[in-house]
């Protein structure tokens, strides 16, 4: 459970800097997905996460404040669930059956949730003008791992069509345009 839950920290961690850096005022200000404002980024995590995991592995998180309210807050309180259940070793290692088999909550929170995290982090950063550069690290790991899953991932409904970029493009560039944003 350990890589998981350092990886989720580390990317939780940056997430959560851009969260507090956004100024009240930036907000509502336009978000790379279509028809979103900043907030709605955030609402986007506190309203899947919780819906998709919660009662699946019966987590009872500390009540999230309405986004329109308090981003900054329903960030802080999605993000201090997840690191609980992450710390202890019965919620972390249970398995459930997922709609990608059956898994631990550590494993899927990995694939599905902190990758989510990780790349909503680049469009908050856009809409807010704050600092868009990631982890060239994990940029590179989730670029080649989602490479080959092309055409399944546009299937999900779950990305854009692909963006098309200079060949010369980096590799931070090359994974937003794989996923539909517009760099």
């Amino acid at each position: 459970m350990g890589d998981h839950e350092d990886r989720y920290g580390w990317i939780a961690a940056e997430f959560g800097r851009r969260v507090e850096a956004v100024p009240p005022e930036a907000w509502d200000a336009p978000a790379p997905c279509a028809g979103w404002a900043a907030r709605d980024v955030v609402r986007h995590l506190t309203e899947w996460i919780p819906a998709f995991f919660y009662d699946r592995w019966g987590i009872d998180g500390a009540p999230i404040p309405p986004v329109d309210d308090d981003p900054v807050g329903a960030w802080t309180a999605l993000d201090a669930t997840l690191r609980a259940a992450l710390s202890d070793p019965a919620v972390a290692a249970s398995e459930r059956d997922t709609p990608m088999g059956r898994r631990t909550f550590a494993a899927t929170l990995d694939m599905i949730g902190t990758t989510d995290v990780f790349l909503h982090t680049w469009d908050l950063a856009r809409a807010t003008g704050g600092d868009e550069r990631l982890d060239p690290a994990e940029v590179h790991r989730l670029y080649e791992g989602m490479l080959p899953l092309d055409e399944m991932l546009r299937t999900s409904g779950h990305y854009g069509p692909r963006v098309e970029v200079p060949a010369d493009a980096d590799e931070q560039t090359r994974l937003l345009a794989f996923i539909g944003r517009r760099p």
